[in-house]
């Protein structure tokens, strides 16, 4: 009788963890990325949406939409799971997004997918690539990805399995999650937070940012399937990456905010609505 008993008992334990697990994202992440507190994480306030990483855990998303926005900003943290401080970045600047809007002359939706490589990020140790192994920055469908993607990775790289294209462009579920926001939410502005050069990259059309806080230009170039040579360079979206000094820290949270000003005045002033877009609906 007692055995009867107790497998019901385990069965309602592991679905009550299971379920508070898919409720919120934020007892793990504040576990793995680094100056995230739980409270913190959790008044993100983050969304599931319907996609799934490889093994299964859910990509989370946050809009921030006032009323009558005219421009749209996708910010993306955490696509190389060994990089969690720009996980980290990503919610903080959630936290900033919400309070009261600084006034500029733009209005902007945000939307923030604060950690598209779950797997990675969660990894014992974390690891660049997704759970199949793929480099998700390198797997975005740019021209020619078939005839450079893999012969970059075999004469640049000598097949460093940390930077491996996979074996398609999209063939991952989270490559796939971000290409539809992007076709969906029609990004003027595609903001991707990595680490560790310390510097900010530009692809695409307008000004390039001189400065984010104490980070300073320094394009990198473009690599078959990289999101900014696909937004950038393939779909006309300017693309700024922001390559943090540390993966394995984030700043101080007075520089972190700095970035967050110098990127919504130079926003404000270099980044409009794409030509033949259609007006914004409040």
């Amino acid at each position: 009788m007692r055995r009867l008993l107790i497998a019901p008992l385990l069965f309602t334990l592991v679905l009550t963890t299971f379920s508070s697990q898919a409720a919120s994202p934020c007892a793990e992440f504040s576990l793995r990325l680094p100056n995230v507190k739980r409270a913190l994480c959790e008044a993100a306030r983050l969304q599931p949406s319907a996609a799934k990483s490889v093994r299964g855990q859910t990509l989370w998303v946050r809009d921030i939409k006032p009323l009558n926005p005219n421009l749209r900003v996708l910010v993306v943290g955490a696509i190389h799971g060994d990089e969690p401080s720009a996980g980290a970045v990503a919610l903080h600047w959630i936290g900033l997004a919400l309070e009261a809007p600084v006034d500029t002359p733009q209005v902007v939706h945000w939307r923030f997918v604060p950690v598209l490589n779950p797997d990675g990020v969660l990894s014992h140790p974390a690891r660049r690539v997704n759970a199949n192994g793929v480099d998700l920055n390198r797997n975005f469908p740019t021209p020619n990805w078939d005839r450079d993607a893999d012969a970059y990775w075999q004469r640049r790289t000598g097949k460093d399995p940390r930077r491996w294209p996979g074996p398609k462009p999209l063939s991952e579920p989270e490559s796939q999650f971000l290409q539809q926001q992007i076709q969906s939410f029609q990004p003027d502005l595609i903001v991707s937070i990595h680490a560790p050069y310390g510097v900010l990259d530009f692809d695409g059309p307008s000004v390039p940012p001189s400065r984010l806080g104490r980070l300073y230009l320094d394009q990198l170039g473009i690599f078959p399937g990289s999101l900014g040579n696909y937004g950038g360079v393939h779909k006309g979206v300017p693309v700024v990456t922001i390559e943090l000094p540390n993966a394995m820290r984030t700043p101080l949270d007075a520089e972190m905010r700095q970035m967050w000003l110098d990127l919504l005045r130079w926003t404000s002033e270099r980044i409009g609505p794409r030509p033949g877009q259609l007006p914004r609906t409040p």
